[in-house]
């Protein structure tokens, strides 16, 4: 499926990107970590399809339980105690939803990360910093890239060897090890490579000289400005409403939360960020349903 919000201008992307880590990171209300969580899971759901899916199952599920099983074993702060442990050390209902808050907020940093990692591409990512950093833009636009060409690679390197009889999962222990110490000596001699013609490349263009021109396909349009502004209204809102105590949850010693309005309207402000892009992807598939109606 087509994504909608990756259409937007790099600074949208940004701005969107920058709030939800920071807010997932720093606001600790329940409340606040399952809305990050679920629209972190839905927008990467929608973006990776069965992959997300795969990867939500093993990667993101095992690592929520070992942080919220580890954290009790360790945290023993809390007023209420459930029971105590073999070790003597009181096993505490404040510990046990610390531990499940910092799992879900853990959960929430990855999966906008992988959002992240394919919604701000290199290009996005060089047009966004490379007048600012230009040489820190390069490199981190070079590490983004290399990793999947370096699989892409290593797979087709692979492939080659076992043509030639040089299958690194076969055969005998030492056989096994002469055939990837020869992958791993390809592979090492392709990027070092690599990465010299890059930096060829790049001088001979004159990446980074002062008065250095360079294209670009976006523009800053009126959609772009609409959302912009929606995006800080939204972020503004949140971060107004948790000045004015509207996000307060304590866990230790005892569970203490504030609500009322403005609790109520903060959490709706920032159940709307979350679903921006799921929000956005939605309406541009309706519409082109319509229109595939029409036809």
């Amino acid at each position: 499926m087509r994504d909608s919000f990756s259409t937007y201008h790099p600074a949208v992307n940004l701005l969107f990107f920058t709030e939800v880590l920071g807010f997932s990171m720093f606001l600790l209300h329940p409340v606040c970590l399952a809305v990050s969580l679920a629209g972190a899971a839905a927008y990467d759901l929608y973006l990776n399809g069965k992959k997300a899916l795969a990867f939500c199952l093993k990667g993101i599920l095992p690592m929520m339980a070992v942080t919220a099983l580890l954290n009790p074993c360790f945290n023993h702060q809390g007023a209420t105690i459930l029971a105590y442990l073999p070790s003597g050390n009181p096993l505490t209902l404040e510990s046990i939803l610390y531990g499940l808050a910092a799992a879900a907020m853990l959960a929430a940093v990855v999966l906008w990360f992988a959002c992240f990692n394919t919604v701000i591409t290199s290009d996005k990512f060089v047009y966004l910093f490379g007048r600012v950093i230009p040489s820190l833009s390069l490199v981190l636009s070079m590490a983004l890239r290399f990793v999947p060409r370096f699989k892409v690679q290593l797979r087709t390197v692979t492939r080659a060897q076992k043509c030639i009889g040089k299958d690194p999962a076969r055969g005998g222990l030492l056989h096994r090890i002469r055939c990837a110490g020869a992958i791993l000596s390809t592979m090492v001699s392709w990027a070092l490579e690599n990465g010299i013609d890059t930096a060829d490349s790049m001088k001979s263009r004159g990446y980074g000289l002062p008065g250095r021109t360079a294209f670009s396909i976006y523009r800053f349009d009126r959609r772009d400005r609409l959302a912009l502004a929606a995006l800080l209204a939204l972020g503004a809102a949140v971060l107004a409403g948790a000045a004015l105590d509207g996000l307060t949850w304590r866990y230790f010693p005892t569970v203490k939360w504030s609500g009322g309005p403005v609790s109520l309207l903060t959490l709706t402000a920032y159940l709307a960020l979350c679903a921006v892009p799921v929000i956005l992807d939605r309406r541009e598939d309706r519409k082109w349903t319509a229109l595939r109606w029409k036809i």
